[in-house]
Formats: C-alpha cells, structure tokens, sequence
C-alpha cells in the first residue's frame, strides 16, 4: 500500500517532507512547493532534492504528489485571475518536474457566476495554454465536493474538460473521498459501482492519485469539510475497505485529515493497529 499524508517542506524542502514521513512509516507523501496560498516560491533548486531522494530510495517511499496552489483558478473570467493562474500551474509544472514527481494535483476552478459551460471552456483553454505534450508528469484535475461555484465535481465534467484538451495524454484525475461522498457519489454502500461509472465516463487509467479523508458533513451535502478517519460521515470501515481495493492497490493515497494524527492513522488503515487511539 503507497499511503502518506500532506507533509511540510519547511526549511530543507523535500528533505523535510521525507524526514516527516519517515516519522509516520509512510510509503508515499504530498506537499506544496510553495504556500498553498501562492505567491513567491523559495528556489527549487534549494529543496535538497537529491539528497531527500536517497532517503526515499533507503525506506521503500515512492510515488510523491505534489499540491498546486489553491489560489489557481483557470475558470475565472477575471483575466488577470486567469493569467496568473496559467502561469503559477506552468511554473509549478516545472517545479514538480525539476524534483522528479511524477503528480500535480489542481483544484479546477470556480466559475464565479458564470456558469459550469463557460468554465469548462475557460479550464481546458488554460491547460490548452499550459501543456506541451512534452511534460514528463500528469497533471491531475481533482474532484471537487460541489460547493460554491466550483467546477469538476462530477464525472461528466472532468471528462468533457479533459476531452477538450488538446495533450490530453498529459492529465489524469485525482479522487478525493470526502469530494465524493459530498457530492453524491454513495462509496461507503457502493464503491465498486462509483468506480464503475468512472471507468466508464473518464477511464480508470486516468486515476492517479486517492486523497483519503473523512467528512465532517453528511452524504450529498455539497461542502468540502474533511474529517479525521472513522469520525465523520464516511466512517472507518468503508474507508479501510477503500484503501485495500484492488483498484487503488498501485495509487499513492494521501491523508489530508485535520489534527496531525497521520502516523495513527496510517497504521489503522494499514491493519498495524485496532483503531487510531482518538477512537478508543
């Protein structure tokens, strides 16, 4: 199983972030390369990449993700909104690229009053605008819980994004269990018929990457409100027979749950333990 968590790049950068997964004995893991807020980005160059390799190489961690900035919003109509997003998604791209990661996550974006239709456009121009075809990683369109405005919620929309996109060849999706269970799709009474629809509206190849959270909300409540594993609305079992599924078995699985409880967490998930001790 490639599970870990949302860790920090303070101060070595991806030294940092390995060490700190090392402390959960995770086997995979997700950070920003910058605030999750945006704005400037230390050097990449100084983020220790090779040594934080080695590292990885000597406790069996692989497959890392990389977080773009939330303040990325490709279905603006606000040009200077959605240049600067262009150009902060390229430049984390590159970022992502330099480190030898293989996934970037982005949220889609928010249509802001103009509708899903136009948004859709309006994303698909920006990664029109973005990819080359010759990137070496996949660029994954996150699903999206259906609150506010916010576009790529369901099945249908991330795949008629992605249809038009020109090196379509170059995104995949990541799934995020809270997101969908929000937004209506039932995974704890029938995950295998969610994945069913899936594979047949976007194509499980494309499924990169699984956040696994919890949710603090009720089934189909439309808000993006992650939870702790076994405390919210999803609840322990469902999530465990989630991340045993054959179908994520390759998949880095990344926890972005509230309170830092990753390393009890992990080892609930895995089998190592009954349950996380903020259970008992």
């Amino acid at each position: 199983m490639k599970i870990g968590a949302n860790v920090s790049i303070a101060k070595t950068g991806l030294l940092a972030a390995v060490q700190e997964s090392i402390s959960y004995d995770a086997t995979t893991y997700m950070i920003y390369t910058r605030s999750n807020r945006g704005g400037k980005a230390r050097p990449i160059e100084d983020f220790n990449r090779d040594e934080a390799i080695q590292l990885m190489s000597e406790h069996a961690i692989s497959d890392p993700v990389v977080h773009a900035p939330y303040l990325i919003n490709l279905a603006s109509p606000v040009e200077d909104t959605w240049g600067y997003g262009v150009e902060l998604l390229r430049e984390d791209i590159r970022r992502t690229s330099y480190l030898g990661i293989k996934y970037v996550v982005f949220h889609p974006g928010a249509h802001v009053g103009q509708g899903a239709e136009y948004a859709k456009r309006r994303i698909a121009e920006g990664l029109n605008e973005i990819l080359t075809g010759g990137e070496d990683l996949y660029v994954c369109l996150e699903t999206m819980a259906g609150d506010g405005s916010k576009v790529g919620n369901s099945f249908e929309e991330i795949a008629e994004i992605i249809s038009m996109v020109k090196h379509n060849d170059r995104l995949g999706v990541c799934a995020d269990t809270c997101h969908l269970y929000s937004y209506g799709y039932d995974i704890v009474n029938d995950f295998d018929g969610v994945m069913q629809q899936f594979d047949d509206i976007i194509g499980l190849d494309r499924l990169k990457v699984f956040h696994i959270n919890d949710s603090k909300t009720p089934f189909a409540s439309r808000k993006d409100r992650h939870e702790n594993i076994g405390l919210g609305s999803i609840g322990a079992e469902a999530l465990m027979r989630i991340v045993h599924h054959q179908l994520v078995k390759d998949i880095p699985l990344i926890l972005e749950t509230p309170e830092g409880r990753y390393k009890e967490e992990i080892a609930f998930l895995r089998g190592e333990i009954e349950q996380p001790g903020y259970l008992k």
